[in-house]
């Protein structure tokens, strides 16, 4: 990998990995429905205007549909389940759990008709995987915080899910476009929700800079990048910076917000990553998930 190709990994590697510490500062002074609409209108408002070629935009157009749905899994129930459930749990806890994502994508897989066959390896690591989720939330579920991590593994459901639709049905619409569109449609979708539980009272600056930092960088700046990423190193080894992403969750937490590092915690990383290495060996790495 070159030079420049290591600079875009780490890069992905932190944008995409400290989402949950912003998510968890931001919604102590703006509700869910605030949040996801700013993060969706500011980054369509960058993405937008860097994709105005009318022939970039005809695939879109053209697969509507798909396009809808994976906006739908990918975004528009995604974000908000996810800064819901960050009210109640810890954001280390939520960048592990999510960390499933490549699990049950390669479950999905097969359940839907993949052609990846689940052979002893892959068996070996859903398995694994899954006692890595079953430890991380086995805690929180007997502690009372049994909705919060059920909404976070279906955010992991979520991100799993969009990727098979798009791997499916929008392999030759271009990324950008449809990025632009995606988080267009969500905002449409959370204008409404927004304005109705819009915060009385300004909140705090420590608020105002996550908000600005989740639309701004890790999302509008963090496709940019990862599309930057795909070109340099090629799809598939660009997405291995999703294997990264759980560790430096749990580390801005604990470093950032004195959130505690359990032996769970770490017991249930080391699982849930090395179930994803091994049931998506075959075919490399599972696709990222933008928290």
């Amino acid at each position: 990998m070159t030079a420049r190709g290591w600079f875009l990994f780490a890069a992905m590697s932190v944008i995409w990995g400290v989402p949950y510490l912003l998510i968890k500062i931001t919604v102590e002074g703006v509700s869910a429905p605030v949040l996801v609409f700013a993060r969706t209108v500011i980054g369509a408002a960058v993405l937008v205007p860097l994709a105005l070629s009318r022939a970039a935009w005809a695939p879109v157009l053209r697969c509507w549909k798909p396009v809808l749905v994976f906006a739908f899994f990918e975004i528009v129930a995604a974000w908000l389940m996810l800064s819901d459930a960050e009210r109640h749990i810890t954001s280390s806890l939520t960048g592990l759990l999510i960390a499933a994502s490549p699990i049950i994508a390669a479950l999905l897989d097969r359940l839907t008709g993949g052609e990846r066959r689940l052979g002893v390896t892959r068996i070996t690591g859903l398995g694994v995987g899954l006692a890595g989720v079953a430890v991380l939330a086995g805690p929180e579920i007997t502690g009372g915080s049994a909705w919060p991590v059920a909404e976070v593994l279906l955010v992991a459901t979520c991100y799993a899910i969009a990727p098979l639709v798009a791997g499916r049905h929008l392999a030759d619409v271009p990324a950008l476009p449809m990025t632009a569109a995606c988080l267009g449609v969500a905002a449409v979708v959370y204008a409404g929700p927004a304005v109705a539980t819009w915060p009385t009272a300004m909140p705090s600056a420590r608020v105002l800079v996550a908000v600005a930092t989740l639309a701004v960088v890790c999302t509008a700046v963090a496709f940019i990048v990862f599309f930057a990423l795909i070109r340099e190193v090629g799809p598939t080894r660009a997405l291995v910076f999703t294997y990264v992403n759980p560790a430096v969750a749990l580390a801005a937490g604990v470093v950032v917000l004195s959130e505690p590092l359990t032996p769970w915690n770490v017991a249930g990383l080391a699982l849930i990553l090395g179930g994803s290495v091994l049931a998506t060996r075959r075919s490399g790495p599972a696709p990222a998930a933008p928290g």
